[in-house]
């Protein structure tokens, strides 16, 4: 399967027959069409044979200046603006349309129109991927399911996913992310979901909002696409709670389901325990007492969980049989992949959530880091740490506060890169300071020479610091690479 779709299984059927593409795209046709599409990219790194391929103009490319090389690839066809059509004449098959952006978001219209899914939309602050990623895991066992690539939950990856559905899908689970307001409701309302989730909502994306309450209205704006008598599922233990509630009220929304630790919710968490390679959850949902395991680590999981078990069932699935096969679970790519890396004297653990982050998800990876049994006693915490980004005039403060937690979860030496961990940094104590770096570039020789057998590593930073970097490194350094989780 290439990396880019999204189905469990791959068909050669076509996802849309040549014809009946025309109608949804407005499009007009040049060069005649021969094979209709099994799939569609808008990428042509990607591309695979028999795709649409969706000349996209994105903030730093042009797919136009790609549609040559789709065509080499194996593209169907291609769809491109009138604008840059006749450069492109004679190229290969053409579907012209105005604008290709708008054209993408038609045919997701056209694919949510067509499907007789159920289908659950995730947002929030931290944790829509793990959560879409179980969501999906636990649908499959039920029937056909398509649901967003990585983190395409976009203005472009929305549509993408929608227009990528085939028409026997039984199950649809949409990513759904923002750091705007107003950019989740054009999204929904394409989708058009029966389910919502939001995870929790945190301060993140303070540069484009005057206060956590304005991200709540923001993610709130999810309530706006549900089909008229859909669920809303909510984090009771948020502290937004109240507000989101009342705006699920005021919505189409037919019912709200709460999950959390909260007394009152109707997935309740009682209890987790941590392991290596796991998280054993004992829960209460919907009154029926129920214990299962999830196949990675982390407290945060386990809560959203609950809200993936709550989508299970309202989607008819059998609850049991649902919450075993998280078991099955793996942490995506850069949200808390483990791996067992080995030095000259012993392996050491490396865990990777160096996609992204906020002072919420750092709370969250610290407190993974806690919570996880050591090996050895020679062994230390070590967090490795990269600027947060879009925080606004808070940002330093944000930062500085994560000492707090640093010292809670028992972590033993912090190394950081960036100018705003800078601040973290200066409120360590000295003891527990490791090395600051103006860029993970400059540090990630720094942590491969001071890792040794025992140690739990986890690296954490917004995307653009490039945290990434020092998870490479250290993969690289130490042979015999296990992915663990």
């Amino acid at each position: 399967m290439r990396p880019e779709l999204s189905q469990d299984q791959v068909s050669a059927e076509p996802l849309w027959t040549n014809l009946g593409l025309i109608g949804p795209l407005e499009a007009r046709v040049s060069f005649g069409l021969s094979h209709s599409p099994t799939g569609i990219s808008i990428d042509t790194r990607t591309l695979a044979d028999g795709d649409l391929f969706f000349a996209v103009q994105g903030d730093n490319s042009d797919g136009h200046d790609h549609v040559a090389t789709a065509f080499e690839k194996g593209a169907a066809a291609a769809v491109v603006s009138e604008a840059r059509a006749d450069a492109l004449n004679g190229v290969g098959p053409l579907y012209v349309v105005r604008d290709v952006l708008p054209a993408l978001e038609r045919l997701a219209r056209a694919a949510r129109a067509r499907t007789k899914a159920r289908i659950a939309a995730v947002t929030g602050s931290v944790g829509k991927t793990s959560t879409k990623e179980a969501l999906r895991l636990v649908l499959a066992d039920a029937g056909a399911v398509h649901a967003s690539v990585a983190s395409y939950n976009n203005h472009w990856g929305v549509p993408l996913t929608l227009a990528r559905m085939p028409r026997d899908t039984r199950f649809g689970v949409i990513e759904i992310g923002m750091n705007h307001a107003g950019e989740i409701t054009p999204l929904v309302a394409m989708a058009r979901p029966h389910v919502v989730i939001i995870t929790t909502v945190a301060p993140v994306h303070l540069e484009f909002f005057p206060n956590v309450e304005a991200i709540a209205d923001a993610k709130a704006e999810i309530f706006s696409g549900l089909v008229p008598g859909g669920i809303a599922i909510l984090n009771r233990d948020d502290a937004q709670f109240d507000r989101l509630s009342a705006a699920a009220r005021a919505s189409a929304a037919g019912h709200i389901a709460t999950f959390g630790a909260a007394a009152l919710a109707d997935a309740r968490l009682i209890d987790t325990t941590l392991a290596h390679d796991s998280t054993l959850v004992t829960a209460e949902i919907l009154g029926q007492p129920i214990s299962y395991r999830i196949g990675a680590p982390g407290r945060h999981l386990a809560l959203n969980s609950l809200a993936v078990l709550l989508t299970a069932k309202a989607f008819g699935l059998d609850l049991e049989a649902a919450a075993a096969t998280l078991a099955r679970f793996e942490a995506p790519d850069g949200r808390g992949r483990r791996f067992v890396l080995q030095t000259g004297q012993g392996p050491f653990t490396l865990i990777d959530e160096s996609y992204n982050a906020n002072p919420a998800s750092v709370r969250a990876a610290l407190a993974l880091a806690g919570g996880l049994p050591m090996h050895g006693i020679f062994g230390r915490r070590i967090a490795v740490l990269g600027d947060m980004r879009e925080l606004g005039p808070r940002s330093d403060e944000l930062h500085a506060e994560l000492a707090a937690d640093v010292q809670i979860n028992h972590v033993d030496t912090v190394f950081a890169a960036g100018p705003m961990m800078k601040h973290l940094f200066d409120a360590l104590p000295t003891a527990v300071q490791g090395a600051w770096c103006a860029s993970a570039t400059e540090l990630e020789p720094i942590v491969a020479d001071t890792v040794h057998a025992g140690d739990l590593v986890v690296v954490k930073g917004s995307n653009a610091s490039q945290m990434s970097l020092i998870v490479k490194a250290l993969k690289t350094r130490y042979p015999g690479t296990v992915a663990a989780s």
